[in-house]
């Protein structure tokens, strides 16, 4: 990864991921954070520790030291990435959601992707984009234990294999629109009302669901809205609950229903802008894992055959096929053709890939195998040993050697007719790929391959024993996963708001320095209470650094917090935090 292009500095972890994960990377805007979004970090990050000592995992609190998340700044990616090594983790920064696939593989690869966006005040409580807080705050102190971090590891490599629909993509393009929106202050009633409708729609029609977003459904409740421990009283672990002042402590109230954490949960759907009505207590994190391997069960990853067939042809988007020998066949699958319910023959349309363990077939790439790539699977008529068993004497006497003309008759039909020019074995000697020249594969009276084509290669394997999302060896695709066009948009600030991020850098300043200048502080404040009358997070931070002192405007200041405070949607804003300083 070109460090002048994205300006990050990689670690041990950064340096292993694919290429193709690259694209998605962007620099932190760290000297775009405001001081009114400093401010933001450290009220939510204040009251959340507080809160979350007695509510949270046990690792929790020691997660907050070990991956170097500070209390009173924004984290830089580059001192959590010193940190992070240390535990075999690292963090990227990137522009809001990215797609479930690549967001899985980075977490594969032991990555946090973190939004490098800040929630805006208005959201203090809780928002319906992924940003640094949720990101940073919320997902990287749990990662710190081992048990959990090894789940979600686990959890990014059979994510990212997950198969998804097109109906996945549009919810996936809705959501990323509707967060940007909800998040921006500038956008209008009207662009949120008609993204909000869209999303709604897609989430009536989806149809049944497809694996990603069953997938996507276990993440929800267990990474992002998880809790842990007893179902009377459980403690949290989600990020989306430590991350959220407001929902932390909504979520442990009878009226949020707690359900015994089950692989149930992967048919149940969430509302990512709405609080949940419901939550899922696991007893441990290693019944998580067992959740999660008892899902990859029932994917087209572990079953394979006809149904997996069919799913990634739904999905429109790049799958890999493995056959019984192990070799590997990505592209975008357009065609099954069956007997007796078992795949005899698959097709991929355009640039198509073969490999064996996850590394490309010399000369196998999707440079040559550009126009796409069909091949027969299963066993030949009349004959119970496949190929891929059969000994040198077998296969000498069913003439499948180098320079004999052959026409071999597979079960359903197809047919493959032409001189075999070479082939293909793993290490172990296993045929893997038979060449032929001067060939014509047909079904029935079908041509699938004429000889004009040029040499045909064909896969050698009785049936397919996994099918999964994305290609075998990362090396040989480098456009996988599409960069939305939809981006985050800059908040356009006023100049009254400009000047009032003056004023947080002067209070800022003053705490910092430990040096209180009471004068300035009284002026501070009463310019914030003639110029910005619903202003309250200024005026904590101010009441914070002067509350235990005898200065004159003390007593003054918390009887205007108070006065705030009567408004309802300041109410648990002032009250928790005037509680929190007078601790």
């Amino acid at each position: 990864m070109p460090k002048k292009k994205y300006q990050i500095e990689l670690n041990s972890v950064t340096k292993k991921l694919p290429k193709h994960l690259h694209k998605f990377i962007v620099k932190q805007p760290y000297d775009e954070y405001t001081p009114e979004n400093q401010a933001v970090w450290r009220y939510v990050m204040r009251l959340s520790i507080d809160y979350l000592k007695n509510v949270s995992h046990d690792s929790y609190l020691d997660g907050i030291t070990k991956t170097g998340i500070s209390i009173d700044d924004i984290p830089k990616m580059e001192g959590m990435n010193r940190i992070l090594k240390d535990i075999g983790w690292a963090a990227v920064s990137v522009d809001g959601f990215i797609p479930p696939n690549a967001f899985m593989e980075f977490q594969a690869h032991n990555v946090l992707v973190i939004a490098s966006e800040i929630r805006t005040i208005k959201h203090i409580t809780y928002t319906p984009a992924p940003d640094i807080i949720h990101e940073a705050a919320g997902h990287a102190p749990i990662i710190a234990d081992p048990e959990y971090s090894e789940y979600l590891r686990r959890f990014g490599h059979i994510g990212s294999k997950a198969i998804s629909s097109p109906k996945d993509n549009e919810m996936y393009e809705a959501i990323r629109l509707l967060s940007i929106l909800k998040e921006n202050p500038n956008s209008s009633k009207q662009e949120i009302k008609k993204a909000t409708a869209n999303v709604n729609k897609i989430q009536n029609n989806m149809g049944e669901l497809s694996e990603m977003a069953k997938i996507r459904n276990l993440h929800w409740w267990t990474v992002e809205y998880g809790l842990i421990g007893e179902i009377d009283n459980p403690k949290i672990y989600g990020a989306g609950l430590l991350s959220s002042i407001g929902e932390s402590k909504q979520c442990l109230k009878k009226s949020v229903k707690k359900l015994p954490y089950t692989i149930k949960a992967s048919e149940i759907s969430f509302d990512i802008t709405k609080p949940q009505p419901h939550l899922f207590v696991t007893p441990t994190f290693s019944f998580l894992s067992y959740v999660l391997e008892k899902f990859a069960d029932s994917m087209a990853l572990r079953k394979g055959g006809l149904s997996g067939m069919n799913k990634v042809i739904e999905s429109r988007q790049l799958g890999t096929a493995e056959l019984s020998t192990g070799i590997q066949i990505s592209g975008v699958f357009t065609r099954v053709i069956k007997f007796n319910n078992n795949p005899i023959y698959i097709q991929t349309n355009g640039p198509t890939a073969l490999a064996s363990k996850g590394k490309e077939l010399i000369g196998h790439g999707k440079e040559y195998h550009i126009e796409g790539y069909g091949t027969p699977i299963g066993k030949l008529e009349g004959v119970n040993l496949p190929i891929e068993d059969m000994s040198p004497k077998d296969l000498v006497a069913y003439r499948i050697v180098e320079g004999e003309h052959v026409e071999l008759n597979f079960e359903g039909g197809i047919k493959v007719s032409g001189k075999i020019i070479t082939g293909k074995r793993d290490l172990q000697g296993k045929i893997l790929l038979i060449s032929f020249n001067d060939c014509t594969v047909t079904y029935n009276k079908e041509i699938l391959f004429r000889p004009e084509w040029g040499i045909y290669d064909m896969a050698v394997g009785e049936g397919i024993v996994s099918v999964y999302a994305g290609p075998a060896s990362d090396e040989s695709f480098d456009d996988l996963h599409t960069v939305s066009k939809v981006k985050t948009k800059k908040i356009k600030y006023s100049l009254k708001e400009k000047e009032l991020f003056k004023l947080y850098k002067k209070v800022r300043k003053i705490r910092e320095n430990k040096k209180t200048n009471f004068k300035l502080l009284a002026n501070l404040y009463l310019e914030v209470k003639s110029k910005y009358k619903n202003e309250w997070l200024i005026l904590l931070e101010i009441y914070e650094i002067i509350h235990d002192s005898k200065c004159s405007f003390k007593d003054e200041l918390y009887d205007y917090l108070i006065k705030l405070s009567k408004k309802d949607k300041y109410s648990d804003l002032i009250n928790n935090a005037l509680k929190l300083i007078k601790k």
